[in-house]
């Protein structure tokens, strides 16, 4: 990483607040691979033709700049709720706009506390996938950094790699439930997620040396 990736979220998150527009386009940047993951589940697939998992996180950044003065939180765990919730909100309208419009029974399925509580358990299963990788305990800052190293690190897998463990462990499916997700037998299903494992490692480990 560069000089300016390097720096803490919180200090990042503290010149953001004390006004410095640099560092809070930086500090949002350091964001794009986290929301990308989560993304990738709270955006239905039938939504995914007319909206990607790209423009729904730039939408939510744009969204996230413009009304950074609401944010009521001092600590990079609060700032990254906040983002959860814009991002969760713009997924609930994009579900009302491209789907319940046309078809109300979709409206349960889709509320705005399920879609939230869906995005908290994403997020709680990134932080355990990080503190795999970390042998003792980390300071707010370090969980952070962790937790975008992994983010990137999925980002940039390949469809299926990424697929696998978004399904594993953002949304916590079991083999049988991602054969079916992904047209495969269940043993395939393991196998694909042992090799992107394997991959996501590798990743995260260029990650952490550029």
């Amino acid at each position: 990483m560069n000089e300016t990736e390097q720096r803490r979220a919180t200090q990042l998150l503290q010149l953001a607040r004390n006004g410095d527009a640099e560092s809070l386009e930086t500090l949002l940047a350091s964001y794009i691979g986290y929301l990308k993951v989560l993304s990738h589940s709270q955006l239905d697939p039938r939504v995914r033709g007319r909206l990607s998992a790209s423009d729904l996180v730039q939408e939510s950044l744009l969204e996230a700049h413009r009304d950074f003065t609401k944010f009521a939180g001092t600590t990079t765990a609060e700032f990254t709720g906040w983002l959860r919730k814009i991002l969760v909100n713009n997924a609930a309208r994009a579900v009302e706009t491209h789907l319940l419009a046309a078809k109300r029974d979709y409206r349960r399925e889709y509320s705005l506390d399920l879609l939230r509580q869906a995005a908290d358990e994403s997020h709680a299963r990134l932080n355990s996938m990080t503190a795999v990788h970390r042998r003792g305990p980390a300071s707010e800052a370090e969980h952070q950094e962790d937790l975008t190293v992994l983010s990137n690190a999925i980002e940039k897998l390949s469809t299926e790699y990424r697929e696998v463990i978004v399904l594993r462990h953002v949304e916590g499916l079991t083999f049988a439930d991602i054969a079916i997700r992904m047209n495969r037998s269940a043993g395939a299903s393991r196998m694909l997620w042992m090799r992107a494992i394997e991959k996501l490692r590798e990743a995260m480990s260029n990650e952490n040396h550029e």
